[in-house]
């Protein structure tokens, strides 16, 4: 049994949320580079490089890549062959996110209660998600989920006997109604099975997949390609503003399901799709 002491998890935690929302996920970098080279719109490329030559100053400068740095969801997988030592996992994890969002003069975001909406002013608690896999690791992912997107996100309910067209018209209705809202280009995390609470895990899961790696079975990287595509047909755009990137990527992770259902989530991200991980 290897044991490991529940601060080295604020520590991580602390660190995580700090290169989270100061330095834009690598992957999401080169999508949007990418983009530039696809776009001809000279409006849309010189959105696509503001958002570009932000993400840069904000990593050089040791500033937050949005203004909104969002709720912070952990998920964290503990090897059931790890002891945790020193306190509650819980906390530790929360006390990471206030240091973290003192030092580094985050906008603090989180409420205390959803009805009488008092801030707690430390960003803390986080949403937490545990999971135990098999090894003597830890595995901390981490991402700062910003609200603009957030609150177009949509979980539906379908038929077992509804079509994969079907499906996909859900989805680009969510892009649709999302609009310039959500701050495209997007990100887009699919969940797909599950019961109705699996689905939204999985879509939240997703986003944190880097998107130029696709979901090893063939059917559903064949979605994931055929989304994307008719996605950016819908020519929303980067900020609303018309052009062929309204989304970067689109993330699948699909779970056994009833008989009698097919839970769809999607899990809406804006352009500063944020995260950081790291094993201990």
């Amino acid at each position: 049994m290897r044991e490991i002491d529940v601060s080295k998890i604020r520590e991580a935690v602390r660190a995580l949320c700090l290169k989270a929302n100061f330095e834009l996920r690598k992957d999401i970098l080169r999508a949007l580079k990418a983009a530039v080279r696809k776009e001809k719109n000279g409006r849309t490329v010189n959105i696509i490089k503001s958002i570009i030559e932000n993400a840069k100053l904000a990593k050089k400068k040791g500033l937050a890549i949005c203004q909104d740095t969002g709720m912070v969801v952990v998920h964290i997988e503990v090897g059931q062959d790890v002891g945790l030592t020193g306190g509650s996992l819980k906390k530790a994890a929360d006390d990471g996110i206030r240091e973290a969002y003192s030092k580094g003069y985050l906008r603090k975001s989180v409420v205390d209660d959803p009805i009488l909406r008092n801030n707690t002013n430390t960003n803390a608690p986080c949403v937490l998600y545990t999971e135990i896999v098999e090894g003597d690791r830890i595995r901390i992912r981490l991402s700062p989920k910003g609200f603009g997107s957030e609150n177009k996100s949509r979980v539906k309910m379908f038929r077992p006997t509804d079509t994969i067209e079907e499906i996909k018209r859900f989805v680009l209705d969510v892009v649709r109604d999302a609009g310039a809202d959500a701050c495209p280009p997007l990100v887009l995390g699919i969940g797909l099975g599950g019961s109705f609470d699996t689905a939204a895990l999985l879509a939240k899961k997703a986003l944190m997949r880097p998107i130029d790696e696709k979901n090893p079975k063939r059917h559903i990287a064949a979605l994931e390609r055929e989304l994307l595509k008719e996605i950016n047909c819908l020519e929303i755009g980067p900020m609303g503003l018309g052009g062929r990137t309204t989304a970067l990527g689109v993330n699948i992770m699909e779970a056994p399901t009833h008989i009698a259902g097919l839970p769809v989530a999607v899990n809406v991200s804006c352009h500063a799709t944020r995260g950081a991980e790291i094993i201990l």
